[in-house]
């Protein structure tokens, strides 16, 4: 399954929908379309900071697209979202007794929502024992 890349912005969780790189010698910021790979000297970016962007002085902006739109979800995003949707809708299936051996000296607590405790009665389980 693809995975949305987020803007490199620090503290920016937004999809990127732009790659920035600089050409060093030229004194350019070229800012153009969501690169197909995550390059190690390139940096992927959100539709506001691409917008926003602004290169040091005596540097020149070239931006490949005047807009940049986030991207439309993939046919593996749709697949990969009704799969995890077929997934959450199947009843839960019953576990053998022999494949779920918990060991004598733990004891179930009741259960509330999807987590469980375990109360121990060994002397592996009491405070300070082993780990």
């Amino acid at each position: 399954m693809r995975s949305v890349r987020q803007c490199s912005r620090t503290a920016c969780d937004r999809p990127a929908v732009a790659t920035l790189t600089y050409v060093y010698a030229d004194s350019t910021a070229v800012l153009g379309p969501l690169a197909q790979h995550a390059e190690p000297h390139s940096y992927d970016l959100c539709v506001q900071h691409a917008e926003r962007l602004t290169a040091p002085r005596g540097w020149e902006v070239v931006r490949l697209l005047p807009e940049f739109e986030p991207p439309a979800p993939s046919r593996d995003d749709l697949l990969a979202l009704a799969d995890a949707v077929r997934e959450a809708g199947r009843p839960p299936q019953p576990v053998a007794a022999a494949a779920v051996a918990e060991p004598a000296a733990l004891a179930e607590a009741p259960r509330r929502g999807h987590l469980r405790v375990l109360r121990g009665t060994g002397p592996d389980l009491q405070p300070g024992g082993p780990v």
